[in-house]
């Protein structure tokens, strides 16, 4: 389940952010589909260590908070790679 929410921030993220792009004809015609696969997928992989924390999260205290930080920075993390990642060559040149 946090696979899927963080999947789909992440897509409504870059969604959102694509929207208003105008395409360049140097791009490839479906130029789109790459980014719209990679920085969902990378935002699973921060959902999936978002659940892998639960373990500390349960302990309650500063190890709730310190899972709770950690997690956000690997989310974030996680979408500023898959970004770069996804609009190579063309939004991110």
């Amino acid at each position: 389940m946090r696979m899927l929410q963080g999947a789909g921030i992440a897509f409504l993220l870059i969604g959102l952010f694509l929207l208003p792009v105008d395409t360049n004809p140097a791009w490839p015609k479906y130029w789109m589909i790459r980014p719209l696969i990679v920085v969902p997928f990378a935002g699973a992989v921060g959902g999936f260590f978002y659940y892998k924390l639960d373990h500390l999260r349960v302990q309650g205290g500063w190890m709730r908070f310190w899972a709770a930080v950690l997690s956000f920075f690997i989310y974030v993390f996680g979408l500023w790679v898959g970004t770069i990642l996804g609009l190579d060559g063309t939004l991110w040149n």
